[in-house]
């Protein structure tokens, strides 16, 4: 018998059971539905998270009091290893890491409270420099940046993100060169930050107040030292000898001869490396998760084959005995089993983008469907066909003629 045959067949014992045949492919369809959402997910996140950091600049520094390494493995690190990075820290790095590095800025944070008479809204301020737009690719839209004589005189100025400006002047007033508030401390709004929006990880990146550092240090927070420095490499190729020579420098200043470092240096690409196995991991545990429910279609597969044989059992023995042979039985059941699975592999993948894309829209989260998810799925769907549809119709061919027609 050909195959066109045994595919009409398939197809008509399918049709005379819609809603058995339904209901088997419904794992099947599950499981290809959540096997392509979680790795849209998945890859949607680790590509987002990629192109974030390649915005911030792939050679960005991160220099950070204290030893992480040192103090890992939930060891809580006292005041003094957080205050081990200096003015003079940040002044060394500028005068004797020219070699390989391009731009440095301190960084020191407070949080607290930025308030326009009866509007106020929660932020942290951060205290930079000039190159600190350079190092994490940032620009003002409207107004400027502080100047270097704002940093000496440790001017009250600030610039701000664009969430600030719409928390603070709801009524679209300009904000260039009117005084706010920082818990007490007023300040004068000299720039607008170009809009960021978020990131991958729901963090509002417009959020964010920009002023000289020493105006933080001294006026704000009161204190001697950075809570960090970024840098700049003069090429992705050059950010490990600029780490080198950070480290060395930083090691000198801090006379350290022989024992662990008091601080520690991390590169943006490090962190994507991080980032990136830590997506990976979770795809493939998403992926695993959604491939049981592959596994249990299968099985349903399987059981509703081989109640179709017993229930077919005089039909077998009919068709056997007017010349069906074995092989021809074999591959009709076989058929049938593919065709369910491809069905609702098909159906799966429709359901699976579809989700996709509505889980964008409503949760805002970053999807990437890449093709060989699709052609994946139905490779698994073909395989589970054949896997779990064998045994059923491999006994189904077994039969014996004569007992086939005699079977109640």
């Amino acid at each position: 018998m050909n195959f066109g045959n045994l595919l009409k067949i398939a197809l008509k014992a399918i049709s005379n059971n819609m809603l058995r045949s339904f209901l088997t492919m419904l794992g099947i369809i599950i499981g290809v539905a959540s096997v392509i959402a979680m790795l849209a997910i998945g890859q949607g996140s680790k590509k987002s998270i990629q192109e974030q950091i390649s915005e911030m600049g792939s050679n960005m520094i991160m220099i950070n009091p204290g030893n992480r390494e040192k103090g890992g493995g939930g060891v809580r690190m006292n005041a003094a290893d957080m205050q081990t990075l200096k003015n003079a820290d940040y002044e060394s790095i500028i005068t004797k890491c020219t070699r390989y590095v391009s731009y440095v800025s301190p960084v020191v944070s407070s949080s607290g409270q930025m308030i326009n008479g009866n509007n106020n809204y929660p932020s942290s301020m951060t205290g930079v420099t000039l190159d600190y737009l350079e190092i994490r690719k940032l620009s003002v839209s409207d107004g400027e940046m502080f100047s270097e004589q704002d940093i000496a005189t440790s001017a009250k100025v600030c610039v701000v993100g664009k969430t600030i400006v719409d928390n603070l002047f709801p009524n679209n007033e300009d904000p260039i060169g009117k005084t706010v508030r920082f818990n007490k401390i007023p300040f004068t709004i000299v720039g607008v930050l170009t809009a960021k929006g978020y990131n991958s990880m729901g963090q509002d990146q417009d959020a964010v107040v920009l002023a000289p550092y020493t105006t933080v240090q001294k006026r704000v927070s009161s204190i001697t030292y950075l809570n960090s420095i970024y840098a700049s490499a003069k090429s992705e190729a050059l950010t490990n000898k600029a780490i080198d020579d950070i480290t060395e420098v930083l090691r000198e200043n801090h006379k350290i001869r022989g024992e662990d470092n008091d601080f520690s240096i991390r590169s943006q690409e490090e962190l994507s490396s991080m980032m990136t196995s830590t997506t990976d991991m979770m795809t493939k545990l998403l992926a695993c998760v959604a491939g049981i429910s592959l596994l249990v279609g299968g099985i349903g597969i399987m059981n509703i084959m081989y109640v179709s044989v017993t229930e077919r059992t005089r039909e077998i023995g009919l068709r056997m005995s007017v010349g069906a042979r074995g092989i021809d039985i074999l591959s009709q059941f076989l058929i049938e089993s593919v065709v369910i699975s491809i069905t609702g592999g098909l159906i799966g993948v429709l359901l699976g983008v579809s989700a996709s894309y509505v889980l964008k829209l409503i949760l805002n989260w970053p999807i990437y469907i890449q093709p060989y998810s699709v052609i994946l799925s139905f490779l698994v769907c073909t395989l589970t066909g054949i896997f779990f549809g064998w045994y059923p119709a491999k006994r189904a061919s077994e039969l014996d003629p004569i007992e086939a027609i005699r079977y109640e």
